[in-house]
Formats: C-alpha cells, sequence, structure tokens
C-alpha cells in the first residue's frame, strides 16, 4: 500500500533525498553564520566538519545566544520540559512555524476540515499544544484545547468533552490515552463503543513499544498514528501504515553518534543527531538529543522513501540491556482480560521490582505471567507485586471535578471560604 504524504516532495530514492538535502545545506550553515553562538565557534565549509551542539551548550547559550535572526522577527519563544535536566530556550519566526506545522500535518489519516481535534498536551512554554494547534488551524479543523496538567481541564471533565463533543482526533501522551480509558470507565463509559466520532489517537512525548500501541489501538478501536519530535526541533518523524517510524529526513538531516567511539553515522544504533534544513530563528548544527535511538535506510511498502527510526529511551536509561522500552513490551503482552494498563519498576543494580495495577481476581495470574515472562527476558532476579485498581493511578484523579481557578473575596452562608478561595 502506497500512501502519499502531505507536503512530501517528488523524489523516489534514498539517493535523491541525499541530494535535496545537499541543496539545502549552503542556506543552512549561512543562517548558523549569523547566530552568535556560532560566530564565536565558527562555522565549517561543510556539515561533516562541525562539531556536535549539546544541550549543554543550548544551556549556556540562554535565551538569545542562538538567535540569527532580529528580535523583532520573532513569532514565539519556548522552552523544553526539562525532562532530562534544565530546561532549553528555543524560538521561531512565522516561517518557521509553516515548517512545523506542515511537519506535524504529516499524518497518513491525515488532519480534515471537518475534524474536531482535541489537543491534550501542554501550551504553555512547551511547543508540544501550539504545534497541534497551528497544524490544525491550517487544515482547518475544530481545536478543543484541553491542554494538561491544568485544575481546569481534569479528567472528568475531558471525558465529557471527548464524548459530548464527538472529538474525532486526539494528540497527547501514549500514557494519556490509557487514563482515559480508566476515566471513560469511571463516568460510565466504554472506550471502543461509547465514542464512535473517534477516528484516530495521535500520540507523542514518550517511547511507545509494539505492544502497547496494539493495546491502546484495541481499547478505543481507532489507529494510534506515533509521531517523534522535540520542543529544539520539532516534529522530526511520524508512523505509516506499516506501523514503521519515519524520519522527516527531507527537512532535517539526521545522523547517529556512537559515545563509546565517538563515530558519527548515517544510521545504526547510538544518539539521535538533527540539523534542521529549514530554520531561520535558531539554526542548529548536528543537535545531539538525549535520546537512545536505531536509524535504518530500507524500502518500505508505503512508499515514502524516508529512513525509519527506533526511539529506545533517554540515552543512559538502560540497566544491564533492561529499557523502560523492552519492559513496557513484556507488560503490555500479557493478556488483555487481566487489564492490565498502569505499572512501574525499580532496579537496584541487582534486583528488578515491578508493580502493577490490577483487579483481585486476576491478581496471581497477571503477576506470575509477568515474573516469568521477565525473568526469560532477562538474567536478573524479578519480583512482581500488584495492588488494586487505583493504587497507582488515584480514583480521584479520574474523577476530581475542576477547581475554583478565579479568586474570591465575598461568600454567602454556608459557603466553605477556605475551599473556594484561590490565589493560585
Amino acid at each position: 500500500m502506497t500512501t502519499t504524504l502531505p507536503e512530501i516532495g517528488d523524489w523516489s530514492s534514498f539517493a535523491d533525498l541525499a541530494r535535496l538535502q545537499d541543496a539545502r545545506l549552503d542556506a543552512v550553515l549561512a543562517a548558523a553564520a549569523r547566530s552568535p553562538f556560532y560566530q564565536r565557534r565558527g562555522v565549517p565549509y561543510e556539515l561533516a566538519l562541525a562539531p556536535l551542539t549539546t544541550t549543554t551548550d543550548l544551556r549556556d547559550a540562554y535565551p538569545f545566544g542562538l538567535l540569527a535572526v532580529d528580535r523583532a522577527q520573532l513569532a514565539t519563544y519556548h522552552e523544553s520540559s526539562g525532562s532530562s535536566g534544565e530546561p532549553t530556550a528555543s524560538y521561531y519566526t512565522a516561517a518557521d512555524w509553516d515548517d512545523l506545522a506542515g511537519r506535524f500535518a504529516r499524518k497518513w489519516t491525515g488532519i480534515h476540515s471537518q475534524d474536531t481535534f482535541l489537543v491534550r498536551t501542554p501550551y504553555a512554554l512547551m511547543i508540544t499544544g501550539h504545534l497541534a494547534h497551528a497544524a490544525a488551524r491550517r487544515a482547518g479543523a475544530t481545536v478543543v484545547p484541553a491542554d494538561n496538567r491544568s485544575l481546569a481541564m481534569p479528567y472528568a471533565r475531558l471525558i465529557r468533552v471527548l464524548h459530548d463533543l464527538d472529538v474525532t482526533v486526539t494528540w497527547s501522551l501514549p500514557t494519556e490515552t490509557l487514563l482515559w480509558v480508566a476515566a471513560a470507565r469511571l463516568a460510565g463509559y466504554e472506550p471502543g463503543r461509547d465514542f464512535p466520532a473517534l477516528r484516530a489517537l495521535f500520540v507523542a512525548g514518550e517511547p511507545l513499544s509494539a505492544a502497547r500501541r496494539a493495546r491502546i489501538a484495541a481499547l478505543w478501536g481507532v489507529p494510534v498514528v506515533e509521531e517523534y519530535g522535540a520542543t529544539e526541533v520539532g516534529s522530526l518523524a511520524g508512523v505509516c501504515p506499516h506501523g514503521r517510524l519515519h524520519l522527516w529526513a527531507d527537512r532535517a538531516i539526521v545522523e547517529v553518534h556512537d559515545p563509546a567511539t565517538g563515530q558519527i553515522k548515517p544510521d545504526g544504533r547510538g544518539r539521535l543527531v538533527v540539523t534542521p534544513l529549514h530554520r531561520e530563528a535558531m539554526p542548529l548544527l548536528r543537535y545531539e538529543l538525549a535520546d537512545e535511538v536505531e536509524v535504518s535506510y530500507r524500502p518500505c511498502a508505503c512508499g515514502w522513501w524516508l529512513p525509519d527510526v527506533r526511539v529506545l529511551g533517554r540515552a543512559g536509561s538502560g540497566y544491564r540491556g533492561l529499557t523502560q522500552l523492552g519492559l513496557e513490551e513484556i507488560v503490555f503482552s500479557l493478556p488483555a482480560e487481566l487489564g492490565v494498563l498502569f505499572w512501574r519498576a525499580r532496579f537496584d543494580g541487582t534486583r528488578l521490582t515491578v508493580q502493577i495495577e490490577v483487579a483481585d481476581r486476576y491478581r496471581a495470574a497477571a503477576t506470575e505471567a509477568l515474573a516469568v515472562a521477565i525473568g526469560a527476558a532477562f538474567d536478573l532476579e524479578v519480583t512482581v507485586t500488584a495492588v488494586p485498581p487505583g493504587g497507582l493511578v488515584p480514583v480521584e484523579l479520574l474523577t476530581a471535578a475542576p477547581d475554583v481557578l478565579k479568586p474570591r473575596m465575598l461568600f454567602g452562608p454556608g459557603e466553605s471560604w477556605g475551599a473556594a478561595h484561590r490565589y493560585y
């Protein structure tokens, strides 16, 4: 099945893709030469001679040390989540946003004018919510700005909106979609039955195993369309109809750095290195993300002629071959009827302790099956324990009403001013 992808150039081989990249490099290097950071470092005449740009470099250049245009040209300013340390700054012009929104819109399911698009990622300084919002409006879709980590949009309210507004597509972390399953059931809905307008779940922001993606798709009865990216560079990859995550290599040159050898290669396993090809405000040369990946160049039945990537997790987060992605694959390979949606684990150097949330009637079967599967996959001691539903994700989180958001000073008889009065 060959799928037409929005805004893909007309090329029919990896060699054509490389020529397309080469045609943009002079403009990329010229833009970098206007940045104070790269002026101090020096811009080589070819990319292969450029040293890596690191997250530390971005932090040291805070806030505008990488700015390559006049401040008046900036459209937005953002900061990363800081999940691996101090957040980093990034900024974009209106032209940069054309590129950002175009890359995000590259979903094989499409984004259409008739869609009602629920955005369930943070807005604020992170780029994720703004990115989906911009791409959806560009397509003419109706946006429901559901935000995340917000007192104004608890899970009970989100489920009501998801159901009552006939939402067709959503954008969130993969874990969010499982929280919605639990919240929907507490509200009396069944995910695969009571949201008939829903046609796709767009997800990103954390490693997603094939087993968890399949479980989410089965629970909701719609495709799970994965994306990969970062605040500093925007969307970098999207999943095709055949389940492979393709890098947008016509919009960014991607390489792989092996820290053990120092070698930088076009493919293989290591840390992802990115050079955006259409970036005015903040050019980046060989920016190394703190993600462990596997990149490969191989033809795909989708016909996109783009490399594919497996995102393995944060670099250095594995222990003796043990990774979150590998554990997740095992957890979500448990039989679906056991109902395991939430789990956590800790490795102390010799023993792995895993905790799952599961109903009492499935407790013995789930813990035994998981212990056997993990023990077979990894050469280490394993202890699996279970807690009842609500033990890992509190019921109160999934059923709470919105908090009072506006400050209030005057109250009537019987009103609890301690509960209603909020300055925060």
